[in-house]
């Protein structure tokens, strides 16, 4: 494509960034699960709280990507990365855009929340009942 990124055809077995694509696929099911897992909680957090804004897109983000990655994964057993990223001789792991997503949401949500005064609580203190 260019000086710095080539468009690829990988099947990768691992995690983002083929994170231990290499361990004979015993962890396909384990990042399945683990897929399944948060998608349900990262969307239960967002739709049943009164999320901000930020948050609800960061979510759907999440959500999609994960949600992208467990499909290819149940139905091919990987998922099909194709950016590459190099400089020079040194190459990133292939990734694909459901990557950047999960991961760049989960940065900024952690940010984020570093940033954010904590909330108050909603659960009323003795001296805060009506009497």
């Amino acid at each position: 494509m260019n000086e710095w990124l080539n468009s690829v055809h990988v099947r990768n077995a691992g995690a983002a960034f083929s994170f231990l694509a290499d361990v004979g696929g015993r962890q396909r099911w384990l990042f399945i699960g683990v897929t399944l897992l948060v998608v349900g909680v990262v969307s239960v957090v967002c739709l049943a709280q009164q999320a901000k804004p930020m948050d609800r897109w960061l979510g759907a983000f999440v959500v999609g990507g994960g949600s992208g990655n467990i499909v290819e994964s149940v139905q091919i057993g990987a998922v099909l990365d194709f950016l590459d990223l190099y400089l020079g001789n040194i190459h990133w792991p292939v990734f694909h855009l459901a990557d950047v997503f999960i991961v760049c949401s989960a940065l900024v949500w952690c940010f984020a929340s570093m940033k954010s005064p904590p909330r108050a609580s909603p659960i009323n203190t003795p001296e805060e009942l009506p009497t």
